[in-house]
């Protein structure tokens, strides 16, 4: 018989028969108040919020691994929300040490513990619960501080939601990366990049610290996730999903995001989507558009994608209807620039180009010598360098194929450079581990 899981204040299992032993109600978990998710908050309230979920947070170390206070399936079944049988009853969902109840909206706090608690800034957590039962969708962004087209998605996806119409609680973390966000910076304060640090590691670098504290504190409360990115050092990306498309419960969800491109990847080691993924949580990272600017264009298919996955999953009942399908690649590479200069582009984001086609041309300032670029191959450009000035051997674009491989058949879309884990050992992060997400 399997055991039963008890959301207790300590997050721990209990065996059946401890249920009889012990009939007395485990110690009281806050309730979180019902707020109105348009007004303001204060950074006093925040810290308050914070410091007392953490509290609630704090388990002996042999039961830290068991708090996840999850509601989907247990032990290895395919949690994919399409699958969950029918509730009619919602439940309150049990996250961050607060209790938040059916049909309500609010804002919750997280805060790394290992952060100086006198001025440490916690982050919000919009949560959503809906008045009717469902699964769990969470919504990350920024976890690199300098994309904003993510936190402006999760901010129109969380504030649009009619919570007495949701079937299932929608948890939204805007800025994951505060530290990032606050210097518009991709990285942390040490210069490492969180997203190559999932899902963490209580007694590893300040980085692996902190992934490990948003993975168990956020991360494990989600049936599925999406986790919102976009292009790298000047570069912008095609809205697009980035998915492990042999796993099945992954290439189900991608087919609720509409009319958005898909990309096979596996994930490079260390990134929430990869760590989610291997826990049992089917996760799909959106890439679109570029870092330091919000994008309308891209924010709103963002949207739009998230909003018709929701119908997908059986969470709203409207559903989105736009565009022609897109197509899947499964396959692609980055065309280098061969010498320095001022890169000057002669192809569109999304277009679809020949083999030979110019896409662009470098031109040396000095000695007014120009290289052409051009497409070793056809294909269609789903991440492209903005114009600038660039070295020999910076990726300018990004090329996807089609192909007619099967899943089982494909190999990994993103291949790292030796450089994977020099964030580990030193703190400088090389290109190629920064394009892939």
């Amino acid at each position: 018989m399997r055991p039963v899981c008890l959301v207790l204040a300590i997050g721990a299992c209990l065996a059946p028969g401890a249920l009889a032993a012990d009939p007395a109600p485990p110690a009281t978990i806050p309730e979180a108040k019902s707020v109105d998710l348009d007004q303001p908050v204060s950074a006093e309230a925040l810290m308050e919020s914070a410091s007392t979920q953490r509290a609630a947070n704090t388990t002996p170390p042999d039961v830290q691994t068991e708090a996840h206070y999850h509601s989907g399936p247990l032990e290895n079944e395919i949690i994919y929300p399409q699958s969950l049988p029918e509730m009619s009853a919602a439940n309150p969902l049990l996250l961050l040490g607060a209790k938040v109840p059916p049909g309500t909206a609010t804002r919750l706090a997280w805060s790394p513990s290992q952060s100086f608690e006198g001025i440490a800034v916690p982050t919000p957590v919009l949560v959503v619960n809906g008045a009717q039962d469902g699964p769990t969708l969470c919504l990350t962004a920024a976890i690199h501080g300098d994309e904003l087209n993510g936190i402006e998605i999760v901010r129109r996806v969380l504030y649009n939601l009619d919570a007495q119409a949701l079937s299932g609680a929608v948890i939204g973390v805007p800025i994951v990366n505060l530290q990032g966000f606050r210097r518009g910076s991709r990285y942390l304060t040490d210069r490492r990049d969180l997203n190559r640090h999932f899902p963490g590691n209580p007694g590893g670098s300040s980085a692996a610290r902190i992934a490990h504290s948003f993975f168990n504190d956020v991360v494990t409360h989600c049936d599925a996730l999406v986790d919102l990115h976009t292009g790298s050092f000047h570069r912008t990306n095609l809205p697009q999903l980035r998915a492990n498309l042999k796993d099945p419960a992954i290439l189900s969800m991608t087919h609720g995001f509409g009319s958005t491109v898909v990309m096979h990847s596996e994930g490079s080691p260390g990134t929430l989507r990869r760590a989610a993924a291997e826990h049992g949580i089917p996760t799909v990272t959106v890439e679109a558009g570029a870092p330091m600017r919000l994008e309308e264009d891209s924010v709103n298919q963002g949207v739009m994608g998230i909003e018709t996955l929701l119908g997908h999953m059986k969470m709203m009942k409207r559903f989105r209807f736009w565009g022609n399908p897109e197509p899947v690649y499964y396959e692609s590479s980055w065309v280098r620039a061969d010498q320095g200069g001022i890169l000057l582009n002669s192809v569109e984001l999304g277009q679809t180009v020949s083999f030979g086609e110019l896409l662009g041309t470098v031109t040396d300032p000095i000695t007014n010598m120009r290289v052409d670029i051009r497409a070793p191959h056809a294909g269609r450009i789903l991440g492209m360098a903005l114009n600038q000035v660039v070295l020999p051997g910076f990726a300018a674009y990004r090329i996807g194929t089609q192909t007619t491989k099967k899943p089982d058949e494909l190999e990994d879309n993103e291949h790292l450079s030796a450089d994977d884990d020099v964030a580990e050992q030193d703190v400088d992060v090389s290109e190629d581990d920064a394009l892939a997400e």
